[in-house]
């Protein structure tokens, strides 16, 4: 497709041009915030965990004592605001958007933070969607941040495409399961970040496997694991499994996901912020 006929959607053209080259500008953050780092946490559909490990991965990177910030870039489908607990919610004026913190530090932003009931659907069409994204990255009041992570929706649809072209995204954590169907989904989303140019930085396997609670057996519901095919499809070495694990589900049902325990991605971390 010729520049002058471009539509912007690269997910459906192959040409090499200035929009898959960064033509495209970047959206500006506010004045007097800053963020060092941006790493997007997608999957190729949806149920998989996405946000688990948006939450873990910015939980842990505080603990590191990273400043660290969370966008929640799944509007009409948000789970960030669940599992952690706010003194207040976020809040706006005429000018800004002020994010909501949480009990050690973390800076969220999300459409359900802004809602007067949490359960209030968020009936938007797409366009709408996308400024809406962009608000949150040019007209909150994010201060300095080491690290942000945005929690996308699944999928490589519109609200992805708006993300990869309007915010600069320094790379990518894919999220998996060991289901043969997601082998396929997930290779959409390595191929989208490659079409982007984005990098893809690690890959996270959730509901690997149980851990038999008598003889510490692990044990494998959904199939062995398909970890290491996902990882090479990907194109990186830097991998972690999650295990099925009931206290850490309650623990982000009670809003209590800072409060984990548990060292299955103090490896893989480690790697993505080295």
């Amino acid at each position: 497709m010729s520049e002058q006929n471009c539509t912007h959607d690269c997910s459906t053209c192959g040409a090499n041009c200035s929009s898959r080259e960064g033509g495209i500008p970047k959206e500006l953050l506010k004045d007097g915030s800053s963020v060092k780092k941006v790493i997007a946490v997608v999957s190729g559909k949806g149920g998989v965990g996405k946000s688990l490990v948006t939450g873990l991965l910015a939980t842990l990177a505080r603990r590191m004592d990273y400043k660290t910030a969370i966008l929640d870039a799944d509007v009409t489908g948000p789970s960030i605001p669940k599992m952690f607990k706010f003194a207040k919610s976020a809040d706006s004026d005429e000018e800004s958007l002020y994010p909501a913190v949480t009990a050690t530090g973390i800076r969220v932003m999300s459409v359900n933070l802004l809602l007067e009931n949490e359960t209030d659907p968020v009936i938007w069409r797409g366009p709408v969607i996308a400024g809406t994204l962009k608000q949150f990255w040019t007209d909150v009041v994010w201060g300095d941040n080491d690290i942000m992570f945005i929690d996308m929706p699944p999928g490589t649809g519109d609200v992805p495409l708006t993300v990869f072209q309007s915010l600069p995204v320094d790379g990518i954590v894919v999220v998996t399961s060991p289901q043969e169907l997601v082998g396929m989904v997930v290779q959409k989303a390595v191929n989208m970040a490659e079409m982007m140019n984005v990098p893809i930085l690690g890959v996270v396997e959730n509901m690997s496997y149980i851990t038999c609670p008598d003889c510490g057996k692990k044990l494998y519901p959904y199939g062995e694991s398909r970890l290491e095919e996902a990882a090479k499809a990907a194109g990186t070495d830097n991998t972690a499994a999650l295990p099925i694990n009931p206290k850490l589900a309650a623990a982000c049902d009670k809003g209590m996901i800072e409060m984990f325990e548990g060292d299955w991605l103090d490896g893989f971390i480690a790697k993505l912020l080295g």
